[in-house]
């Protein structure tokens, strides 16, 4: 842009010691014959050098741009935080105004920089906007390089790892997450990843609309779903070599819909096992809440975010509770219109997975091939895959499955759900530690004898989503009800 002879850049970013890095090696650049100086001003200590010398008058706004008027010869002006001279100020705009035409052409380039983007309609035309995101993956890699004790960043897989971890933060968040796990380890190895992990689930988090989720679940963790197990399994394949694939054959995202309690959360968070990423998870009810700002643009700022962390899974929770076209013309309905276009456009390394439970509230656009790679039906288990979930259950609570005749349980359990299994053996087991002793098959069966099931209490509501699904899903269980 300095070489195009722009004299007025407005660059928003939180990061100021990275956008004076990269002025540095502009100035140091193609740009000048010579390094060109930079000088900084902020309203707390005015207007700065190179030796940090402050400039005496120039504690305003209108002073510091007096300054630069006056500067002899090529010179970059850093401005920090000049919007809100910019927005309280009619002769402030004015004065940029003439600036633009007193640098141009004389290698005196003005550069704003802030948080905030505002540019006034008065310069507009005049001002060049950039919008600097997190940084990149080599960007990361470098600066690793330099943070991090000599003796780890020889480690190439290490280094991978770090920075696949550490995406979509700013440099000063990744120097304090690897500050926690040098503080965890003085030597830095690959047991560090956990504490860098936590950090950054710590700094995702706190925006309130997107989650970190760290518990991850693999494939054999759950029961049944094989048609769905297979397909992941293919598909991983091509994820992992999407940089040498055309866009069209890079796996994108799937749906799950079906019966509440039935595996489309597990399934998610297997999907990230699966594929070895990060998980997040966009809270569609507190972008909706109002407390972040517009929904329409936290949604889009939510997407843009996750787009620097890819690669990583993106998991759009009861998706269609935020995304419908019932109101085309509304917030919903711009929100709805952005998220098929962004679908199509996203980074290759963002796989997306977006879970339904009232899928007759989901548009026909939403499911049609070309948004998704594939749109998957969760129904009830059947009793094959009720077995294996009353195993794995019961595995994971440190009871041998071996011991009971799961086959005179699961008379007691037509058409659960898997999360209504999974309680039956939690009761079980809670009832046994209770009196002291082990689970025995007769607590599974006395608990199953008196709980009444989804698809018994919602019958009709369960039997619509299936009619619903029939020519519009694809099984996740090669057989079903």
């Amino acid at each position: 842009m300095f070489e195009s002879g722009r004299p007025l850049t407005y660059i928003r970013s939180s990061e100021e010691h990275r956008v004076s890095r990269l002025l540095r090696d502009v100035a140091r650049g193609p740009v000048a014959s010579k390094p060109l100086p930079i000088l900084t001003w902020s309203l707390t200590q005015g207007m700065r050098d190179d030796e940090q010398r402050v400039q005496p008058g120039t504690d305003n706004a209108r002073a510091a741009l007096e300054s630069i008027a006056a500067h002899q010869g090529a010179a970059i002006f850093h401005l920090k935080d000049f919007h809100e001279p910019m927005r309280e100020s009619a002769e402030i705009r004015r004065r940029l105004r003439d600036l633009h035409e007193l640098c141009a052409g004389r290698q005196k380039y003005i550069v704003i920089s802030s948080p905030v983007r505002f540019i006034p309609e008065e310069l507009d035309r005049d001002m060049m906007f950039v919008e600097l995101r997190p940084p990149d993956h080599v960007e990361l890699t470098q600066f690793l390089r330099d943070e991090i004790p000599d003796s780890a960043s020889g480690d190439e897989k290490l280094m991978e790892q770090l920075a696949v971890a550490l995406q979509g933060l700013t440099l000063d968040e990744v120097r304090y997450a690897l500050r926690r796990a040098l503080a965890a380890n003085k030597h830095l190895g690959p047991e560090a990843l956990a504490a860098v992990r936590e950090e950054k689930r710590l700094l995702i988090n706190r925006s309130g609309v997107l989650e970190f989720i760290a518990e991850g679940r693999e494939i054999g963790e759950i029961g049944g779903l094989e048609g769905l197990k297979t397909w992941l399994t293919e598909r991983k394949k091509l994820f992992q070599m999407r940089d040498s694939l055309t866009a069209e054959i890079v796996p994108k995202g799937i749906l799950l819909m079906g019966i509440p309690g039935c595996g489309k959360s597990l399934s998610v968070k297997a999907i990230a096992a699966a594929f070895d990423l990060p998980l997040y998870r966009v809270d569609m009810i507190e972008i909706f809440s109002g407390r972040h700002g517009k929904p329409e643009s936290v949604f889009v700022e939510a997407c843009k975010m996750m787009e620097d962390m890819a690669p990583a899974v993106l998991w759009f929770d009861e998706i269609e509770m935020g995304i419908t076209s019932t109101e085309s013309s509304g917030e919903q309905g711009r929100i709805f219109a952005f998220f098929l276009t962004w679908m199509q456009e996203k980074a290759r390394g963002l796989f997306v997975a977006a879970t339904a439970n009232r899928v007759d509230l989901l548009p026909a656009e939403m499911i049609r091939k070309g948004r998704f790679d594939e749109v998957f039906f969760v129904d009830i288990p059947i009793e094959e895959e009720q077995l294996e979930i009353f195993k794995i259950h019961l595995h994971r609570r440190s009871v041998d499955p071996a011991k009971f005749d799961l086959t005179q349980v699961t008379k007691f359990t037509n058409g659960w759900t898997g999360a209504e299994i999974e309680q039956c053996v939690i009761s079980a087991v809670t009832k046994a530690r209770l009196e002291d002793r082990a689970v025995t098959e007769q607590d599974l069966v006395n608990i199953a004898a008196k709980q009444v099931p989804l698809s018994r209490t919602m019958k009709e509501q369960i039997n619509q989503i299936r009619n619903w699904a029939f020519e519009r899903a694809v099984r996740a269980s090669p057989r079903a009800r």
